[in-house]
């Protein structure tokens, strides 16, 4: 065995995946035997069994008793419409796995997959056994990439099933107060599902990496939720479009594009596109640092701080040159929040939604058109610079009332998002967006002109 081990460094150095010296005429074992073993290993720890449990029983428990509480987590994208259809459940929760759940997932199963050899010291007996370089790493990443869908599938139909369980199939109103059908809100919350896997994709990469580069150390295993809590703190930082764009998390933020109408979809597909790159980067770092790794030495565990900068620079220039491409490509530039994108958007959902509180209210139907709807916006008491994220947003609402032929107007204070994403609250008058409960199907309801959400394209010249 030591013999074989002394000759492995040309093999796995050189080809990487070659036969060893001295096993001439043995063929190396087949990535799917390989690929079978690696699973029956994440299935046996005890820490994957626990994620699969609370993946799929976790969130069908947490929406269906949330939705029995009369206080909804109002302050998520979603929240406060928990108590009108099943669908607004399982978008709380993607919202929450995107901040949370997901970097977890990602540092136990991908994070931890070349590390668990270190810790255990079976580098020896897997590379005897299967002779190849290559066909190891495809499988620990293939097994990683398997594991980690099966979570976050079980996530997704779990939250889908509680939230339908509690309220069922009703229509489900969008960022901008435009309602979805059930079928259509079906479709929506299952692509935003899908749309979510690039960057957990990214993170997985990322996981990979350090489980290779820092093998038994812990910085490895919490290298994914290090690098998501980082890109989740830069983007509530006043940052300039094409760099928050730029960074694989936030097509975590992005996927509320796909609710409105129309739909937007330029910060998603860059954020998917971002986050893929990031993945096939990553995955070849990790790969190439494997490769290259010394298994003759026992004491050596992981790739040390050169292969770690080795890996994180390339990464570094990965960002770089995103930013510059997505700068070029989209000409946004600082923000991306203005006073016209943010009084149009306002304006919109307030359109929206004002027949939606007239049909609660049972009052006579009026159509989003008729009432001509405008707002006018200000920043500060329109001191300053009329741009940009803060809470010191003031808007007044102007429309005209159907059969009256008279202006009525209705104030709003608005806190934006660095992200775009605002949350509108009524300051009278208290007949139109004060809070009261309308009785609607035996229940009682928010007066949805209160407080509503909406979001500002960041991209979007309109």
């Amino acid at each position: 065995m030591t013999t074989t081990l002394t000759d492995a460094p040309a093999a796995g150095a050189g080809s990487g995946g070659g036969l060893e010296p001295g096993t001439a005429g043995r063929r190396p074992v087949p990535v799917v035997r390989i690929l079978r073993m690696e699973l029956v290993k994440q299935f046996s720890a005890w820490r994957v069994r626990l994620l699969v449990l609370l993946c799929w029983l976790g969130p069908v428990l947490l929406v269906f008793a949330i939705d029995q509480q009369s206080t909804l987590p109002s302050d998520t994208l979603f929240g406060r419409w928990m108590h009108a259809t099943g669908w607004a459940g399982s978008l709380v929760v993607l919202g929450v796995a995107g901040t949370w759940a997901l970097p977890l997932i990602t540092s136990v199963v991908a994070g931890d997959v070349f590390a668990s050899e270190d810790r255990l010291g079976t580098w020896r007996h897997l590379i005897i056994a299967v002779r190849s370089h290559r066909r190891i790493f495809a499988a620990k990443a293939i097994t990683s990439v398997t594991v980690i869908g099966l979570l976050v599938a079980g996530l997704a139909v779990s939250s889908v099933l509680g939230g339908l369980l509690a309220e069922g199939n009703q229509p489900l109103v969008g960022p901008d107060g435009h309602l979805l059908t059930g079928g259509d809100a079906a479709g929506k919350v299952l692509l935003a599902w899908v749309c979510v896997l690039a960057p957990t994709l990214a993170l997985a990469a990322i996981g990979l990496l350090g489980s290779v580069a820092l093998g038994r150390s812990p910085m490895g295993l919490l290298l994914p939720v290090i690098a998501a809590l980082g890109m989740q703190t830069a983007q509530m930082l006043p940052l300039p479009v094409p760099v928050r764009l730029a960074l694989p998390g936030y097509a975590f933020i992005s996927w509320n594009g796909l609710f409105t109408d129309p739909q937007q979809l330029g910060p998603l597909l860059i954020g998917i596109g971002v986050s893929l790159v990031w993945a096939v980067v990553a995955t070849a770092l990790a790969c190439l640092l494997f490769l290259r790794r010394d298994f003759t030495n026992v004491n050596n565990d992981g790739a040390g701080r050169r292969a770690l900068t080795l890996g994180a620079l390339p990464l570094a220039g990965v960002l770089a040159a995103t930013v510059g491409l997505v700068a070029v490509g989209t000409g946004a530039s600082g923000s991306g929040i203005t006073q016209d994108k943010v009084q149009r958007s306002v304006a919109t959902v307030f359109a929206h939604l004002y027949p939606f509180q007239q049909a609660q209210m049972r009052q006579p139907a009026v159509a989003a058109a008729q009432l001509q709807t405008t707002a006018a916006c200000d920043k500060s008491e329109g001191l300053g610079a009329q741009a940009g994220p803060g809470n010191d947003w003031r808007c007044t609402v102007s429309w005209n009332v159907p059969g009256y032929h008279v202006t009525a107007q209705a104030i709003y204070q608005v806190d934006v998002t660095p992200t775009g994403r605002y949350i509108a609250d009524g300051d009278g008058p208290v007949q139109v967006n004060g809070y009261f409960l309308i009785i609607n199907g035996g229940k009682p309801t928010p007066n949805p002109l209160w407080q509503f959400d909406g979001n500002v394209d960041l991209i979007s010249g309109h």
